[in-house]
């Protein structure tokens, strides 16, 4: 067994680098740091070049859409009950302004605990502070990471894998109920930001105890077995 993710993105065939969730008392670290976007996802390249997205109070406000400042960093730069009319009356993603209010008063945005938010390519000296990876996937590999996450578990009512309506940025953090819990979220399904990825992509996004489980999938393991053999040859 190991704690490196190269065996599984080599099997799964994963080209784009793991992006990580920092919380951080110092985002230094992570320089140089991609400039301010319409939307997160829009330094997803960025992200494969080594910049990063730096997230908190000073820099949310220059973001051109203020959800990862708010369920990110729970900064509020806008009444809920705007944000819901926008959201369910413009862009009709809820039924009504009411319904989309209770979603959000529902949902909680993340708390952070020190000073930042950072989204960037894995970085080994700053585990101590990494929340969520996320892999981004095409289909295929996106059903083999949900096998993975299902590996160790024996009850078909307790699921460890998360498909969910929210945010795109929210996704990467804030859908997850206990971040100590072995989780995985399936992500940029927000049609919003869908634009900003290659068309066949998805997100899967897990918490570092279901990380360390995906890492240490081992030679008994499906990644070595008949089906997944088959699978990429019918894609050949």
């Amino acid at each position: 067994m190991s704690d490196s993710p190269d065996e599984l993105i080599q099997i799964a065939g994963i080209s784009y680098p793991l992006v990580g969730v920092y919380d951080v008392p110092d985002a230094t670290p992570f320089q140089p740091v991609a400039t301010a976007a319409s939307c997160i996802f829009e330094h997803f390249a960025a992200w494969q070049n080594g910049d990063s997205t730096v997230i908190d109070h000073e820099t949310a406000a220059s973001f051109g859409c203020p959800g990862a400042g708010y369920w990110m960093c729970g900064i509020q730069s806008m009444p809920t009950e705007a944000v819901a009319d926008y959201l369910a009356c413009a862009e009709g993603l809820k039924a009504s302004t009411d319904v989309m209010c209770r979603w959000l008063k529902n949902l909680p945005p993340y708390t952070v605990h020190h000073s930042a938010i950072v989204v960037a390519a894995l970085r080994e000296d700053q585990t101590e502070f990494l929340k969520t990876v996320t892999f981004f996937v095409n289909p295929d590999q996106l059903a083999l990471l949900l096998t993975g996450a299902e590996y160790l578990n024996a009850s078909p009512r307790k699921n460890p894998v998360i498909a969910q309506y929210g945010s795109g940025c929210g996704q990467l953090l804030t859908l997850f109920p206990d971040l100590d819990e072995p989780l995985a979220v399936v992500g940029a399904t927000d049609i919003a930001m869908r634009k900003h990825l290659p068309q066949d992509t998805l997100a899967f996004t897990v918490t570092k105890p279901m990380f360390e489980q995906l890492c240490r999938l081992d030679d008994g393991s499906f990644l070595h077995r008949t089906f997944w053999r088959e699978l990429q040859q019918a894609r050949q």
